[in-house]
């Protein structure tokens, strides 16, 4: 017992120290576009559109992932403010992209921009205030950039600023990419509408790597049977 102790304690601490250095192997899934879809938002209707693609052969679970948005105005003046957008994983997971982005108690219409063309990240600036710094339009007219999702989880006829950010896109992180995707549009404000042209993922997934794992399992079962001889 004099020597069994040390050995199992030394053993102890090394696999304390390695299984959170566990190498992760990366699989990526960039940019993946689904457009032309060229989709009506309805008018001033809280049932609004829902568009569900699918994504296969990825395996790990999700570490990063981006989302691109392309609202194109149809001519009648669509307001960016009137929009409410939600993306659904098979998970469960959800994260609210946008939510009558400008609305505060100031100012109930919200943003008056004519649709966007957008990249939503967590690391970027709320899009639910853009107006609040500089920002981009293109050719187009459509607010550009990239932006951290509006993450009020609340009625969109409810929603203020001062909402608090509850679904960013980081509730996906640890669920798998694999399954289908669900992307819900709201027009929540009668007067000017838009098509979802398209939309995308850019998703990074990881695993450990197998021979790191094998020997965090070797240095576990040697523990083990070295409890059972004590």
């Amino acid at each position: 017992m004099t020597t069994f102790i040390p050995v199992t304690l030394r053993l102890c601490c090394w696999l304390c120290l390695a299984v959170p250095c566990l190498a992760l192997g990366q699989s990526t899934f960039t940019n993946a576009f689904f457009n032309n879809l060229n989709l009506a938002i309805p008018d001033g209707n809280l049932g609004g559109i829902a568009n569900t693609q699918t994504i296969t052969g990825l395996t790990g679970n999700i570490t990063s992932i981006q989302v691109g948005l392309n609202l194109v105005g149809t001519g009648d003046g669509a307001f960016n403010g009137d929009f409410y957008a939600l993306l659904v994983n098979n998970s469960g997971a959800y994260s609210v992209l946008l939510n009558r982005v400008g609305v505060t108690s100031g100012n109930p219409f919200g943003y008056a921009d004519n649709s966007m063309n957008v990249t939503f990240a967590d690391t970027g600036s709320d899009i639910h205030l853009y107006q609040n710094g500089a920002y981009a339009t293109n050719g187009a007219g459509q607010v550009t950039g990239t932006w951290s999702p509006d993450g009020r989880n609340v009625n969109p006829l409810a929603v203020l600023d001062t909402t608090p950010r509850t679904a960013p896109l980081s509730d996906f992180i640890g669920t798998s990419p694999d399954g289908m995707w669900t992307l819900f549009l709201v027009d929540a404000s009668n007067g000017g509408t838009a098509d979802l042209a398209g939309w995308s993922l850019d998703i990074s997934t990881a695993v450990p790597e197998p021979g790191t794992m094998g020997l965090v399992l070797l240095g576990a079962g040697l523990v083990a049977g070295l409890r059972r001889r004590c």
